[in-house]
């Protein structure tokens, strides 16, 4: 069996080598979780907060059903993201303590996708809208379709192509490979671990 199909080289595996627990690994992927959670409550708050601020304004009795549906489709969307953004809140308070914290980082990736879908759609519904109210309605749907095309592309497209990029074969000058083999019985693994270069 080929090796490159089954595991990467000591060189690849050492550049992220992380001396720490399982639990530590859990612990700082739900840190990161966290991290873009923030990132997208913010964002969601803001196009929230002016989606509930329409109706007061005066122009907004002008608007035909097309834009009054869409403004309304809107306004769910957006409380669904904030809601989804929430759950891992709730999901974090009802298992704290519970030693479960595989599912925890679980849903808080879960939806952290699904609030990114939602929010492309807001991007695009919002955009819509707004060139819909301001400039007409063919203006729109050209808007909206380019910024979907736009979504998708930095979304989807671009982290695609990003994960296609090989990694770096080479280690920083700094460190070292060190492979030793693990003393544990029954196991004639090797480890890789990372050490400073002394010499230097």
């Amino acid at each position: 069996m080929a090796s490159g199909a089954t595991e990467r080289s000591p060189q690849r595996s050492a550049l992220y080598h992380r001396r720490e627990t399982y639990a530590e690994k859990l612990d700082r992927n739900w840190a990161e979780i966290l991290q873009e959670l923030r990132i997208l409550q913010t964002g969601l708050q803001l196009v929230a907060g002016f989606l509930l601020t329409l109706p007061f304004q005066s122009r907004f009795a002008a608007l035909d059903d097309y834009s009054r549906a869409l403004y309304l489709i809107m306004v769910v969307t957006a409380a669904i993201a904030l809601l989804v953004v929430l759950t891992p809140l709730s999901v974090h308070r009802w298992l704290f303590r519970k030693q479960v914290k595989d599912r925890l980082v679980a849903s808080g990736s879960w939806a952290a996708k699904v609030a990114l879908g939602l929010a492309a759609v807001l991007i695009v519904g919002t955009s819509s809208l707004i060139f819909d109210v301001v400039l007409g309605r063919w203006q729109s749907w050209v808007a909206g379709g380019g910024l979907g095309l736009l979504c998708i592309l930095t979304f989807l497209a671009v982290p695609a192509m990003i994960s296609r990029f090989p990694e770096p074969t080479k280690l920083p000058e700094t460190e070292t490979v060190r492979p030793e083999s693990e003393g544990r019985p029954g196991h004639g693994r090797k480890a890789v671990r990372l050490r400073r270069d002394q010499g230097r």
